[in-house]
């Protein structure tokens, strides 16, 4: 048979096995107290953060509608200067258009046309087409 004496178990050591188990049972029964304690405080916290969140949120969409308004504003403006541009053009052109000033004005307005296809059709009388069936329209005398 085989016989192993070489454990020595001494007071000392029982001791020290003693404390460990009672430090292990201190340290979960306190873990017991503690931890609903730290969810409480968790949640707190996570209730705080969302509270700050949310007011930033808040803070940031009240500043964009102030630069939207302040746009809007701006936009407004710029449209009433526009419309005073276009009034006084008119009240300077008022009496003076002639049916040359209003082919000046057709052919400006073709610079406009970007990239679409413009095809000029020669006419007898070098007018475009949108003006060539105005004689058709008139009533004869």
């Amino acid at each position: 048979m085989y016989n192993n004496n070489n454990v020595n178990i001494t007071p000392k050591v029982i001791k020290g096995i003693l404390w460990g188990i009672a430090c292990i049972v201190f340290f979960v029964v306190a873990m017991a107290f503690v931890r609903p304690w730290y969810n409480v405080w968790s949640q707190e916290m996570e209730g705080k953060a969302e509270f700050a969140k949310a007011e930033q949120n808040r803070k940031i969409k009240i500043e964009e509608a102030k630069a939207n308004l302040e746009a809007e504003k701006l936009n407004a403006q710029a449209e009433v200067e526009r419309a005073k541009g276009a009034a006084e053009a008119i009240r300077i052109e008022n009496g003076s258009i002639t049916p040359t000033y209003i082919q000046y004005l057709w052919v400006r307005q073709q610079g406009d046309l970007n990239n679409k296809t413009v095809i000029y059709v020669p006419t007898e009388s070098n007018l475009p087409i949108l003006e060539s069936t105005r004689l058709i329209n008139t009533p004869k005398e």
